[in-house]
């Protein structure tokens, strides 16, 4: 295989992100260059066009195929019919759909035909193929790291620190559906047999903290500060850095520590507290640099939350920072228009066409109250939180109106003859934006990623709307780095020294959004604090793709309530109040212990004895 092609410089890739040239000198490299197995390798710019590479295995979850299927846990519902889409298929406990031998019209971003490096095919960005090549470019490049002599040692610590961030990330992401994997460090000729054994999930995760922690040694917090970033200036937003490698060291440990890699490792389906320690140092270094302002990483405005998720307007400007922390390169800005928000908007706004995801019932009453209370389920309210279920939509947590679209909710801005009738969202039952298979099943949208003026009347489908979400934001940090030192240290206070507390980083989020501290009643105990901390994020990163994950790894993926999928029934009332309010269970998920894991493919575990299968399949 060629070791570069033409069209990647060295900085190829912000040149490609923010839709700039690129610098013509990056790609001026040795004819032979293209051939030459040592002149990949010689220099600065040539290395880091070897390592560009890497950068396009990571796949948009969100806009690989027309609309996308990335939320698997109970917080979303794709209308009937739609079997398609892998959701569908974890619903029906098909986990085997991640698959291209079972996945049908190769709509899921896991694997799939055609997967390839190219730059603009979101398409062809298929996880599960690319992750391994990018595992062994990676260490092509490490076993090569000698040959860089016309370098600077920042140079060298640049593409050292890449490479072992991105072996690292791999192994991580791969593991964190399939479980312990063998760790591999070296480039496997193609012709040896292969005997690598299957590792514990923490065995794997330990060796893949090892990566972490020696890029982020080596990488800058900034790039824009380095005398090689500085030929891209400005331009460095997703490369690579220190942030990003104690973010996944944090969340690596973390994950290990969960009671399910615990119990997959030990035995035992409790927290694994000194790895808990670990993740909590992890995360407590790199948000004191954040507070410290080291790092131009902070949490948004929450007036400007959208920012995080979407620009509008603005071209292919990526959104998300200052608070995204790891993102994927955008290999379409077509996708949003033409994808995802034909996945969002009920099909009456659409001229009939929509394959709505809408977020279900139980999902939405973990938004709580802005007193910080949870209402419990819509039917019973906790009796302090002041919830009404004859005026549901009223004093909530602030993050429900910026997320969810629910009933009478202004849809249609402009003036409009043709569809009046539905300027209003008619998500009561049997309203206008209620269908099973076109519109709502639930009785609700997602407002979190689309502009309301997203509609052929306002003609926001037309717009420059394009979304991009992040691997990994800091407000997940913050609670995560709750969950790591509650579990470590053994109480809602607790915390890595020197840093806050558990409690006061799950604060920091609900403050930012105007929302009250956890309530007293909850600081008693580790389970009672959990219990807060896991609606926490499931309110603050909803519909981000990592519920599915996060309810795996708890081991709640079989357990009720979180295996419902529910609709809120209901008829408008007088003044706006609601009448006859019902929920509705439409599925429920019938999981077992297999399901916590992937299954393998057949042929990758037929190949010898010391890789099997996931129990189970």
């Amino acid at each position: 295989m060629k070791l570069f092609r033409k069209t990647i410089s060295w900085f190829g890739l912000a040149a490609m992100l923010f839709m700039l040239p690129s610098c013509s000198e990056y790609l001026d490299r040795q004819n032979q260059s293209t051939v030459s197995p040592t002149d990949a390798f010689k220099n600065f710019v040539n290395f880091q066009g070897f390592v560009e590479e890497l950068y396009y295995c990571i796949p948009e979850t969100s806009k690989f195929y027309w609309q996308n299927s990335f939320n698997w846990g109970e917080d979303e519902i794709i209308v009937a019919g739609a079997t398609w889409f892998y959701g569908y298929k974890i619903d029906n406990g098909d986990f085997w759909g991640w698959q291209r031998e079972n996945d049908g019209w190769g709509s899921g971003w896991m694997d799939g035909p055609g997967s390839t490096l190219d730059r603009g095919n979101r398409f062809n960005k298929r996880f599960w193929p690319l992750a391994w090549y990018g595992i062994r470019k990676a260490n092509m490049g490490l076993e090569n790291i000698d040959r860089l002599t016309d370098a600077t040692q920042e140079e060298k610590n640049l593409i050292k620190g890449q490479m072992l961030f991105f072996r690292g990330w791999f192994h991580f992401q791969l593991m964190t559906y399939f479980g312990g994997l063998p760790y591999i460090d070296k480039v496997l000729p193609a012709d040896q047999k292969l005997d690598l054994p299957r590792l514990t999930y923490q065995e794997t995760a330990l060796r893949a903290a090892e990566d972490f922690k020696a890029a982020a040694e080596l990488l800058p917090i900034n790039w824009d500060e380095t005398d090689a970033g500085k030929r891209t200036l400005g331009k460095n937003q997703l490369r690579i850095n220190k942030i990003m490698a104690l973010g996944y060291l944090g969340k690596n440990y973390l994950y290990a520590a969960s009671p399910l890699m615990n119990w997959a490792s030990t035995g035992s389906k409790t927290y694994d507290a000194e790895l808990c320690k670990k993740s909590a140092e992890a995360f407590a270094t790199l948000l004191q640099m954040s507070e410290t302002g080291k790092t131009a990483h902070k949490l948004a405005n929450f007036s400007e939350m959208s920012s995080v998720y979407y620009t509008l307007n603005q071209g292919m400007r990526i959104p998300g920072f200052p608070e995204a922390i790891m993102q994927s390169p955008a290999y379409d800005g077509g996708a949003t228009r033409w994808g995802l928000n034909e996945q969002y908007v009920a099909g009456v706004l659409f001229n009939g066409g929509s394959v709505c995801f809408s977020p279900t019932a139980n999902y939405v009453n973990y938004y709580g109250m802005a007193n910080g209370l949870p209402i419990k389920n819509a039917e019973q309210a906790d009796s302090e939180s002041g919830y009404d279920p004859t005026d549901p939509w009223k004093g909530r947590d602030p993050r429900f109106y910026k997320d969810i679209i629910y009933d009478g909710v202004k849809m249609i801005q402009g003036i409009s003859a043709t569809r009046e009738a539905h300027r209003y969202a008619n998500l009561y039952t049997k309203g206008s934006y209620r269908d099973e298979n076109n519109g709502s099943r639930t009785g609700y949208l997602n407002g979190k990623f689309i502009p309301r003026t997203t509609n052929y009347d306002d003609n926001g489908h037309n717009q420059s709307h394009f979304i991009h979400l992040s691997y990994m934001r800091l407000a997940d940090v913050y609670l995560m780095y709750a969950e790591a030192a509650l579990h470590g240290y053994g109480s809602p206070a607790g915390g890595f020294p020197g840093y806050i507390s558990a409690q006061e980083a799950v604060n920091k989020i609900r403050r930012r959004a105007g929302v009250a501290d956890v309530n007293a009643k909850f600081l008693g105990s580790k389970d009672a604090f959990m219990g807060e901390l896991i609606r926490e994020r499931a309110v603050e990163l909803a519909f981000e793709g990592h519920r599915f994950n996060d309810l795996r790894r708890w081991l709640l993926l079989t357990e009720r309530p979180y295996t419902l999928k529910t609709a809120h029934d209901f008829d408008r009332a007088p003044g706006g109040k609601v009448a006859n309010l019902k929920e509705r269970v439409i599925l429920e998920r019938r999981f077992n212990s297999k399901h916590y894991w992937l299954p393998l493919k057949v042929v990758d575990v037929s190949m010898y004895l010391a890789f099997p299968q996931n129990p189970g399949w």
